[in-house]
């Protein structure tokens, strides 16, 4: 094999945020701008004579970029790579083959929930050998591996296509091309009772579940339509596309919205569910109703039991910063460990490695167990109809269930997409600086009895993130939370998160937005939402 140094310089920008580094895909492909990202991680890692896995949800550039890093493994002296079948693997799937097969990481190609094509998002994030995102002290030295690099290595020997099962050569590197969805599917089916889910689906309950033209399409046919006998054509969109079909591949209901109409139907499905784009985001429902992402952290975490995997009871539940406190009612009533994290799944690896968390959620759509190291999509489906099938209840049973013992947290997301980058951090920075004239004050008819700037410091390793979202807590338990996005690739990302307690024997049947309408507006009051972005409503509200 003939290796060939290419002289570059720094590219601006090639900072990671919480998943990776995602950019238009404009971006990614210009000259230089991957091979100078991937030497970086390279030149961090120290790859010689290691295994890695490769794989990403076949979005448009994934194709060039899976050989673009087999030829530059090859050359910074890899001894392995494991490639999933046509460059696909899910990030749920590629965390559980870095974990079964030991091997020293995984390269993960996609922009999740982002926008596909020559005119989307592409991204690329590196994974440690416990399969989970590289923490902070990885991706900072990555970052600054790429304001100094000087050159990056390749291979001048084509890489292998990786289309057929089979194992290849590339140099003295071996290049394994296995099947994306076998191993995972045989993960699940050790955690969840198949048995009970076929017996369900057998009665004539139906499901749909849309795939969104993604990466859990194979994945969702095989395990759903396949290995539980759902009926052929229950999952939908579900041949990957490197656009994603045209659409926006978020699991929510706006994106989502033709799943919502069926589920909405009153002669619809029975249950009803989406994934993203890399698989790792789900959304829920019920004919008839919609799941928050933070009721389904609840409800899973409240019933996890009732799956073989999980039967032995949990340790505890982590969730982020701003997803409801749902979940920690649940936690008290079960006596286990509740944690709050900054967002970003990475932030649970410790927890979970530690064995002081066993279910993880954020209100983001991701939801997920120790049994990888990334939030997973079809694990939330599947968990969802084993409770279904082991309680012989509907989701709107479930539901009304779970609130009358605990009671409703009424919980939305109000997004402010591509708000120009200075505008946002301005209104951040000022509302840091106001923090400590705020309590006491009343806004909306609602009073401040704390504000505060999240800090974090691991209990596990004692790492510490600072400044990762704005804390305003009312009297009566109601909470705003506003933060900037670290996933976009356009302007900045203002998300609102807004939650309003209710108790069980209260009002449960309240339209949220209606429940929350007062919290919405006092901490638009307060930060100036409306008025500095000239936004008077939001652009995606979950």
């Amino acid at each position: 094999m003939q290796i060939t140094t290419h002289a570059t310089q720094p590219i601006d920008g090639q900072k990671p945020g919480t998943s990776g580094l995602r950019k238009k895909t404009e971006v990614f492909s210009q000259a230089d701008y991957l091979q100078n990202y991937v030497q970086a991680i390279f030149d961090v890692i120290e790859p010689e004579g290691r295994t890695y896995v490769l794989g990403g949800d076949g979005r448009y550039f994934n194709d060039p970029a899976i050989a673009t890093i087999l030829r530059m493994a090859a050359a910074n002296g890899v001894r392995k790579m494991i490639v999933g079948q046509s460059g696909l693997l899910s990030t749920p799937a590629a965390s559980h083959l870095i974990r079964k097969y030991e091997t020293d990481g995984g390269f993960i190609l996609s922009a999740s929930h982002n926008p596909g094509g020559p005119n989307g998002d592409f991204g690329l994030k590196f994974n440690i050998p416990s399969g989970g995102p590289a923490p902070e002290a990885v991706t900072n030295a990555i970052h600054a591996r790429t304001l100094e690099i000087t050159e990056y290595r390749t291979s001048r020997d084509e890489a292998p296509t990786v289309d057929q099962i089979g194992r290849y050569a590339l140099g003295d590197m071996e290049v394994e091309v296995i099947d994306p969805v076998a191993d995972y599917a045989d993960l699940m089916e050790t955690l969840f009772d198949f048995d009970g889910i076929r017996e369900l689906i057998a009665t004539g309950f139906t499901l749909r579940f849309d795939a969104m033209h993604a990466v859990t399409g194979p994945y969702a046919v095989e395990i759903l339509e396949r290995r539980l006998g759902a009926k052929s054509g229950s999952v939908v969109n579900g041949r990957p596309s490197p656009d994603f079909g045209g659409g926006h591949p978020d699991p929510n209901p706006v994106w989502a919205r033709d799943l919502v109409g069926h589920m909405m139907d009153p002669d619809g499905p029975d249950f009803g569910a989406a994934s993203d784009g890399d698989g790792d985001r789900n959304m829920i429902m019920g004919r008839g109703i919609y799941v928050t992402p933070s009721d389904s952290l609840a409800v899973i975490a409240a019933n996890a039991h009732l799956a073989p995997g999980y039967a032995g009871g949990i340790k505890g539940i982590a969730r982020s910063m701003p997803t409801s406190a749902a979940a920690d009612r649940v936690a008290r009533k079960l006596g286990v460990e509740a944690h709050e994290t900054p967002t970003g799944w990475k932030f649970f690896g410790t927890l979970l490695d530690a064995g002081r968390a066993t279910i993880c959620g954020e209100e983001s759509a991701g939801t997920g167990s120790n049994h990888v190291r990334e939030k997973d999509g079809l694990w939330a489906v599947l968990m969802w109809l084993n409770i279904i099938a082991a309680r012989n209840q509907t989701v709107q049973q479930i539901m009304d269930d779970h609130w009358a013992e605990y009671g409703r947290t009424y919980y939305s997301r109000h997004d402010y997409e591509e708000v120009d980058s200075d505008v946002a951090s301005a209104l951040m920075d000022d509302l840091r600086a106001a923090l400590e004239t705020l309590p006491g004050k009343s806004f909306a008819g609602l009073t401040v009895i704390e504000a505060e700037d999240f800090d974090y410091t691991d209990p596990v390793d004692g790492s510490q993130a600072k400044a990762q979202g704005i804390i305003l807590r009312f009297e009566g338990g109601a909470r705003a939370v506003l933060r900037l996005s670290g996933t976009g690739t356009a302007g900045a990302t203002i998300r609102l998160y807004l939650e309003n307690h209710e108790a069980p024997d209260g009002n449960l049947a309240q339209d949220p937005q209606k429940a929350l309408e007062r919290v919405a507006q006092a901490a638009d009051e307060i930060a100036g939402i409306e008025a500095r972005t000239g936004r008077d409503v939001p652009d995606v509200v979950t």
